[in-house]
């Protein structure tokens, strides 16, 4: 057992004590809300104690992954890294797949396992580790070359495409188009890629729309663009229809005000039938935060969670090779399109798409995860070069 001792003091001489602490601070923080926004359910505070249980899990998952060498295992095991990502995504077209609390297809139950697994949530932590290292085998070849542009490109298409048809969850394809583009441009991409891509972008939803503009995923978007137009004619479709769930997520924020109406005394949240069942933990914990902990609340929400991203991009300015950067920089980019696209949900800004606010929203295979990504930022900046050898190294 003396290798865990060695482990554990060298975790609390090098280790990232600091990103672990505003990691523990939002998820409390987070625990706090969920409270609140579970009270109604009147189950004896069952996702609370879940919840706590995925925090404790989470923090030993971090103190884990901050004594591996990622790179090690990353070189020595790419393949394995890349088969489990397939599979393990595709078990949701496997009997193992279960149906979500808000009806997605997204999960999964492995017989004995005490909770449900979201794969593609997981895989996230993987695809990263894989993204990276294939751009730092191609920084010889030059990243901006076409060869390795399509190479990377189809990549990330690769596993997008295999979570939209396995799950449907397009918050989740979302997730992996953005951190594909974090580590791109992290990686020194030139400019004119990034510019072809938004041209195909825009082209495709062109030709496609006409054809998928009744599906009641492009009414999401619809009715977003409807509220924020302040279209007159699908009012009733902006308010009770598609939108009913964002409309009542604003109207938890607004009636918040500066310092919100205390916890557990928003009207709203804790009411039975003023939100869709489940989501007010989930998808609309943000809105939760506005209406009992008002501005005051929800900025320093904000503010937590902004210092665990800055954190990784530090981490990233001092790791000791452009691939322990790029893990970095690619985790960085993932809690910032979720946290974007969340609290854009609940502003009635963005389409409901199915993403959690990181560290706050219920969902053990989330907090996990998210855990287990900031321990190998962690484990990045144990083994980040010192300043004389860093600034050295620039000659």
């Amino acid at each position: 057992m003396s290798w865990l001792r060695d482990s554990v003091r060298e975790f609390f001489q090098k280790g990232d004590l600091l990103l672990l602490g505003l990691c523990v601070a939002a998820s409390g923080y987070g625990l706090v809300l969920i409270f609140s926004a579970t009270r109604y359910l009147g189950d004896n505070n069952r996702k609370v104690l879940v919840q706590a249980a995925a925090i404790l899990l989470g923090v030993l998952v971090y103190i884990f992954f901050s004594a591996v060498d990622i790179e090690l295992i990353t070189e020595k095991s790419w393949k394995l890294l890349l088969v489990f990502n397939v599979v393990f995504v595709l078990l949701t077209l496997t009997p193992l797949r279960v149906e979500g609390t808000n009806g997605n297809q997204s999960w999964i139950h492995i017989p004995g396992f005490p909770v449900n697994l979201q794969p593609a949530e997981i895989v996230k932590l993987t695809f990263v580790l894989l993204l990276a290292w294939q751009f730092h085998k191609l920084q010889e070849r030059g990243l901006s070359k076409p060869f390795s542009v399509f190479q990377t490109a189809g990549h990330t298409l690769f596993m997008c495409g295999i979570v939209a048809v396995a799950s449907g969850d397009f918050g989740m394809v979302l997730t992996y188009l953005f951190i594909f583009v974090t580590v791109a441009w992290a990686g020194g991409i030139k400019k004119r890629w990034f510019l072809l891509a938004l041209v195909a972008a825009v082209a495709a939803v062109v030709l496609i729309w006409p054809h998928v503009s009744g599906d009641y995923r492009m009414r999401r978007f619809t009715v977003v663009i409807d509220h924020l137009i302040g279209n007159p004619d699908t009012l009733q479709e902006q308010t009770l229809g598609t939108g009913y769930q964002q409309s009542r997520s604003i109207l938890y924020i607004g009636s918040g005000g500066l310092f919100g109406q205390g916890f557990l005394k928003g009207v709203q949240t804790q009411s039975y039938n003023s939100m869709p069942k489940y989501v007010r933990e989930t998808d609309e914990i943000f809105a939760v935060c506005g209406e009992e902990f008002g501005l005051v609340g929800c900025a320093l929400l904000l503010l937590l969670l902004s210092c665990i991203i800055l954190r990784c991009v530090w981490v990233a300015r001092k790791a000791r090779s452009p691939q322990s950067a790029l893990i970095a920089m690619g985790y960085a980019g993932m809690l910032l399109i979720q946290i974007a696209v969340n609290v854009g949900m609940c502003l009635y800004i963005f389409p409901v798409v199915g993403l959690t606010l990181p560290f706050i929203s219920y969902g053990g295979s989330s907090i996990v995860t998210m855990f287990a990504a900031m321990g190998i930022v962690s484990s990045i900046k144990m083994r980040s070069l010192p300043s004389w050898l860093r600034d050295r190294s620039k000659l």
